[in-house]
């Protein structure tokens, strides 16, 4: 960060990569928990609101943003240094955005459900996130007590797959009925990891 003297100041101390955020007892944060073959002609509710994407102290925030199609994706400044916001869908539009101090927020929406869009800062690139975007709303996004929770979901079986950056992809299936809470478990291992 040494290029930009606004974010080695903020961030005196040794920054690491967010591909790999543990808790507790191993729990793993920044996996991404959602329906996998959710049937596309079955109504579910509009979207409401949107999701937010913050610039501060040179890195994003969240490091995992999930949304659905439609909504917005607000991406906002808070730091004192000019951004660059590069998108790199597959299936949407793709889009390179540069951002200034105080600027008013970027906003985009996707209209193509899409998983693991990549995000980056051209000017700083240590600055790394992913956007997913569902047709549905079933779909949650661990924090460092690794838990995640797919509330409402219609009676059914279904595929469950848990994505993580590093780790890649596992899937369980399920048979729910009506208000019925079953419990899904992801075991990841660093042994798998991309890139050993």
């Amino acid at each position: 960060m040494s290029a930009e003297p606004f974010c080695e100041k903020l961030n005196a101390a040794a920054v690491f990569p967010q591909q790999v955020v543990t808790g507790n007892s191993g729990s793993l944060a920044n996996a991404v928990v959602y329906i996998k073959d959710f049937p596309a002609d079955f109504i579910v509710d509009a979207p409401a609101g949107g999701a937010t994407l913050a610039q501060r102290g040179c890195m994003y925030d969240p490091h995992i943003v999930a949304l659905r199609t439609g909504q917005t994706l607000e991406i906002k400044n808070e730091d004192h240094a000019t951004h660059n916001v590069l998108a790199m869908p597959e299936q949407n539009p793709k889009w390179n955005r540069s951002e200034t101090p105080g600027a008013a927020p970027l906003e985009e929406t996707f209209a193509i459900p899409e998983l693991a869009i990549p995000v980056r800062c051209n000017v700083h690139p240590w600055m790394k996130s992913y956007v997913f975007v569902f047709s549905h709303p079933y779909y949650a996004v661990t924090g460092t007590d690794g838990r995640f929770e797919l509330k409402n979901l219609p009676p059914g079986t279904y595929t469950i797959e848990a994505w993580q950056e590093k780790y890649g992809k596992q899937d369980a299936t399920i048979t729910v009925g009506p208000k019925e809470s079953k419990p899904v478990n992801f075991t990841f291992s660093a042994s798998n990891a991309a890139g050993n």
